[in-house]
């Protein structure tokens, strides 16, 4: 597995040249959950699979897919809404239930459920439940690194505050590159023969 350091550089580079579509589109993903979270269960019918959205445009960016429509390829989870929306509330619920017990429990289980989205795309075949396990089961041995890699965004998200959280528009589009390039390390590594 790369260091952390080489996934946010690998993700950089795939920004490149695409920092317009990817900042446009966060700031539509904003504007919308900004929106939604005025209207508590008609916003969570809405938020929670254009998240996965949000998150698979940058899958697309990483892998060197066409993202010249980033901020309208987000919204492409609702041609299988039942599905992603499905799979995002049984997630938040597994989680909120890990919460229950202690705040840590919950914040492990958010990190080996993050893969939940791509897995999602990626296996169609898999049902909402299957990709979450199928997640739990890849994250086995890297939810540390995971929490590292968005700890390293620290210094990056203090400053953004001393922009009024301007900045965060360009920050979230390099975070999330960089967790879907994890990702793909991740599926890289599992799809590797065995010596």
């Amino acid at each position: 597995m790369p260091r952390n350091s080489e996934i946010r550089r690998a993700a950089r580079y795939a920004l490149k040249g695409n920092w317009t579509q990817a900042v446009l589109a966060t700031l539509v993903f904003t504007l919308i959950c900004a929106a939604a979270g005025s209207i508590p269960f008609a916003g969570l019918l809405v938020l929670c699979p254009l998240e996965f959205g949000f998150m698979l445009c940058f899958l697309r960016l990483v892998r060197g897919e066409d993202s010249s429509e980033m901020v309208g390829d987000q919204f492409n989870v609702f041609s299988k809404y039942g599905r992603y929306l499905g799979g995002s509330l049984l997630m938040t619920l597994y989680i909120l239930l890990w919460c229950l017990l202690l705040i840590i429990p919950g914040i492990i289980m958010g990190y080996a459920y993050a893969m939940t989205p791509y897995i999602m795309n990626d296996r169609p075949d898999l049902d909402a439940p299957d990709c979450i396990h199928e997640s739990r089961v890849m994250m086995k041995g890297y939810k540390w690194k995971l929490f590292c890699l968005d700890f390293s965004f620290i210094g990056w998200a203090i400053l953004c505050l001393f922009t009024l959280g301007i900045g965060f528009l360009w920050l979230q589009p390099y975070i999330e590159a960089s967790h879907a390039k994890f990702y793909e390390e991740l599926k890289a590594r599992r799809t590797q023969p065995v010596e």
